[in-house]
């Protein structure tokens, strides 16, 4: 293999994400917003390319077309030298069935790795809030010999019971022992008992071990066609899968504080408290580090406005991330994220919540721990997330932490 290896990387975006309903009722989940101007395939697509990875497939699958819209509008590369980021519909090339899994999925675009010829493929999932340098990962699989390499993070070893766990062997903390699935009784890592560690759902392959890999999995009738579940315990059983442990990779421009930050957002509490993550003043999750930026598209929008400020009539906002087009006219908001073009009116209050994109809150309404998705309009004096019986009445969902969520579109009187 080349010093230089050839790196075609591919993205898992097919999932349908139904723990995050009502907002993939209508979207992919890594198409849901995130962040105010983000969705969540951009922090996957900014970690490859910042890496340096520039051809990029982005294999999509359930209610794509937002997302598939979003990717052929942000992520255009220069094809001067061959760059590309494209995104792959599911398109039924071995029979007449949609994507069985994510090693299906790969099974059925083969088609892209023989015209691609890479020496080495990266598998990244779409929908994970984080920051890593895959091509440090790369460096390390390659410098292993191992065939396939999968990125782990530390997680305490009293939650061992909710990951996928990844057994090292003692005398190689590099190499994997077994894969576990929720194990009750895990054996710690060897340099921290009081640890494990669990998978992120990021691989780094040769490419032509992952070929043989998925064909051969293709033809087990009994496999579930998965990377994490059936992929990686094939390489385990053959000696030859490695562990990438995520502590040793220094993205540019991190801190301390947000170095080894990883979020599965596969829960409206977990998304809900991911993006309250963005917004402390030393924030958990930094979007402002400028030497791994996350890309996204220009919305070309103006820039967000504050009016009026007579007594009892401020419009402000504190501990909040405020996009473009939005308008703060006499109202009140603490602790939230309002997306482009959201409009409060006057007397309004927003605390603790998260506004998609065009929400309208109408004088004197109240929204208080809740996420409302895009176009919805909250007329003069309703409540959300104040009385969650009411809300429950209306046919909202209440998560069990108290998070109030209203679909997209949603009048609300």
């Amino acid at each position: 293999m080349a010093s230089s290896p050839r790196v075609l990387a591919i993205v898992l975006a097919g999932g349908e994400g139904k723990r995050l309903m009502p907002l993939t009722a209508h979207r992919a989940k890594p198409a849901v917003p995130f962040g105010g101007i983000y969705r969540l395939i951009d922090f996957a697509l900014s970690n490859v390319i910042n890496s340096g990875f520039l051809r990029v497939v982005v294999l999509t699958q359930y209610k794509s077309h937002s997302l598939d819209k979003h990717i052929s509008k942000t992520w255009r590369m220069s094809s001067l030298l061959g760059n590309y980021v494209s995104s792959v519909p599911a398109q039924q090339r071995v029979g007449k069935h949609w994507y069985l899994g994510s090693a299906d999925a790969i099974y059925q675009c083969l088609n892209i790795i023989e015209d691609d010829r890479p020496d080495i493929v990266v598998v990244v999932g779409a929908d994970h809030v984080y920051r890593m340098d895959f091509s440090q990962m790369v460096d390390a699989h390659v410098e292993s010999g191992a065939r396939a390499t999968v990125a782990a993070i530390r997680q305490p070893i009293a939650l061992a019971d909710q990951f996928g766990v990844i057994d090292v062997e003692p005398d190689d903390p590099t190499r994997i022992r077994e894969f576990l699935e929720k194990p009750v009784n895990p054996v710690g890592l060897p340099d921290s008992p009081q640890e494990v560690l669990a998978s992120m759902g990021n691989y780094v392959f040769d490419a032509d071990a992952l070929v043989e890999a998925v064909t051969k999995d293709a033809a087990d009738p009994s496999s579930r066609h998965d990377m994490g579940g059936d992929i990686i315990p094939a390489f385990v059983e053959q000696g030859t899968a490695g562990v990438y442990d995520f502590i040793r990779n220094d993205v540019p421009g991190s801190t301390d504080r947000d170095r080894d930050y990883w979020r599965d957002v596969g829960t409206m509490d977990a998304y809900f408290e991911a993006n309250k993550d963005l917004i402390a003043v030393q924030p958990v999750f930094n979007l402002y580090n400028e030497e791994w930026p996350v890309h996204t598209g220009y919305i070309g929008l103006p820039p967000a406005k504050f009016v009026h400020a007579g007594p009892g009539r401020l419009g402000h906002a504190a501990d909040s991330i405020v996009s473009p087009g939005v308008l703060v006219s006499g109202a009140t908001v603490a602790g939230s994220i309002l997306s482009p073009g959201v409009h409060l009116h006057s007397w309004a209050t927003v605390t603790n919540a998260v506004l998609m994109d065009d929400v309208q809150v109408h004088r004197h309404a109240q929204v208080h721990r809740a996420v409302i998705d895009k176009n919805v309009v909250i007329g003069e004096r309703a409540r959300i997330g104040v009385d969650h019986e009411e809300d429950r009445a209306r046919g909202f969902t209440v998560t069990e932490s108290g998070i109030t969520v209203v679909p997209k579109g949603t009048i609300v009187t």
